[in-house]
């Protein structure tokens, strides 16, 4: 057997001989590690779900640009040119599509990533087109731009949502999803754990922690409980054996500063992703961005701005949303009024004074749901609260009515809430407006909350309402009015329609 008599190396100006070895134990240790079964089976359904994107996306260009070859043809369009540019306009919109990388984003569970993709992809395809219009002359590309760019645009944005409502579906059942082990400390790991949830529809479940600071045998979390591996150092084995593919690390050792790249160095070939978790993405989430500089990495955290341009955007959205949403109610309003009336007697609409932003009063108008003596009876009640912290709640409140109870329900009490908006003392989407009684009781980390418009809906109130806890209702809030965006106004509008009509805490 050939040999390597031994090796030398220079430390501190003296030659160290190491062992030999055999050239087949260098060879073990130099072979590029090989995926485990585990690891490919995951790549394999990541492979297919890509797959059946990319037919998805294929038909659908290929339909909207039938759609507008036939218009076209209708409006007398010369057929050769129109079918020249649209298959033109097809290649490179499915290129710009792919070039965005939309459909990896499909796999990032609930990030917008994949929407925002989608929608620059297609501008940019169109915009090709537009510019190949002005140079020359392409009198088809018009009707393209009219006629495909909404229909498509619009086509790709619900196939996309439905991929992933599929998706999120058999993750909730166990399937397609990453097995997962946090790393940390304790109060780091549960933090993780209760952060992702126990639904599965994050993409990611826990299977098991390794802890940093103690011994304990399991981790348990609200109702459910997680076994620990050992020790740190055997992470990489641990997730050989319980068919892991993702890692979280939510804290590392104190004075290790090279632990998370060992650590990488384990995984290799059996996890496909590790995941450094930090307190920090509550306080700035989007507005984190991550920068090389000369091998340093740099997280830069943008300062909010409570003024200018993005919320002028805001107030402008709400306005037309407002306009819009107040039509149907005031068509509906006669029968609510009828149904109020002669349930109980007293006013329609119900005015309570609420704190808007920058500490100012505003009346805030809803549907009657309560008896008129209501708040002389709320001192008689306070022994029977439900609800968190300053809040005062009760599943089975005497003071209100039965139509009432029905409009909190289905929230329909709050609907005249869209004056409110229209008017600029709420916004459709913000923290929950809260009374002067509250304000007064909040300490200074809390008022962070009256730093914009309260909103009718907003993260509190997709996320379970009255069920949660008092820190958890100001976290979600502050977390909102930290880190807002129009897309994701968007999506709590969307998810807010959904909690209609599945009521999860309302009450």
């Amino acid at each position: 057997m050939t040999s390597v008599q031994g090796v030398l190396e220079f430390v501190g100006g003296d030659r160290v001989a190491h062992a030999p070895r055999t050239l087949r134990a260098v060879s073990d240790e130099v072979a590029a590690p090989r995926a485990t079964s585990t690891l490919e089976h995951r790549r394999r359904w990541e492979r297919r779900y890509r797959a059946r994107i990319r037919v998805s996306d294929t038909a659908l260009i290929v339909l909207t640009l039938a759609v507008t070859l036939a218009i076209g043809a209708y409006a007398g369009a010369d057929p050769l040119s129109t079918v020249r540019q649209s298959a033109l306009l097809g290649v490179i919109w499915y290129l710009m599509l792919s070039g965005a990388r939309t459909r990896d984003a499909a796999l990032h569970r609930t990030s917008a990533v994949e929407y925002r993709g989608i929608a620059q992809a297609t501008g940019f395809a169109f915009g090709a087109m537009a510019v190949a219009d002005i140079i020359f002359g392409w009198q088809a590309s018009r009707t393209l731009l009219l006629v495909a760019l909404p229909i498509g645009l619009l086509s790709l944005l619900v196939s996309r949502w439905a991929w992933r409502h599929w998706l999120q579906s058999r993750r909730s059942q166990g399937l397609f999803s990453s097995q997962t082990l946090v790393v940390g400390d304790r109060e780091d790991v549960e933090y993780v754990i209760r952060s992702l949830g126990t639904t599965g529809t994050t993409g990611l479940r826990v299977i098991g922690t390794a802890l940093l600071d103690d011994d304990s045998p399991e981790v348990v979390v609200d109702d459910g409980a997680y076994p620990t591996i050992g020790a740190v150092s055997s992470v990489g084995a641990a997730a050989r054996d319980l068919g892991a593919d993702t890692i979280i690390v939510a804290s590392r050792p104190h004075g290790d500063p090279d632990f998370v790249r060992r650590l990488s160095w384990q995984l290799e070939g059996t996890a496909a992703e590790l995941v450094l978790s930090s307190r920090l993405a509550d306080v700035a989430g989007p507005r984190l961005s991550f920068e090389p500089l000369d091998g340093l990495p740099l997280i830069r955290v943008q300062i909010p701005r409570y003024q200018g341009g993005r919320h002028a955007l805001k107030r402008a959205l709400d306005i037309v949303i407002a306009a819009i949403a107040l039509v149907p109610i005031a068509l509906v309003y006669p029968l609510i009024a009828l149904a109020i009336k002669l349930d109980s007697p007293g006013p329609v609409l119900f005015l309570q004074d609420r704190v808007g932003r920058d500490g100012r009063l505003f009346k805030i108008v809803k549907f009657r749901s309560m008896s008129v003596d209501a708040e002389a009876r709320l001192s008689a009640l306070t022994g029977q609260n439900e609800g968190a912290g300053l809040l005062f709640k009760m599943k089975e409140d005497p003071r209100v009515t039965r139509v009432g109870a029905i409009l909190r329900r289905l929230s329909i009490d709050e609907l005249p809430q869209f004056w409110n908006v229209l008017v600029g003392d709420m916004s459709v989407v913000g923290p929950r407006p809260p009374l002067p009684s509250e304000v007064t009781a909040y300490d200074g980390t809390v008022l962070r909350r009256l730093y914009i418009n309260p909103g009718i809906t907003g993260l509190w109130q997709v996320s379970g309402r009255s069920d949660l806890s008092w820190d958890e209702s100001v976290r979600l809030d502050l977390r909102y009015v930290e880190n807002w965006s129009v897309m994701s106004d968007l999506q709590i509008m969307w998810r807010t329609a959904k909690v209609m009509i599945r009521p999860s805490g309302a009450y």
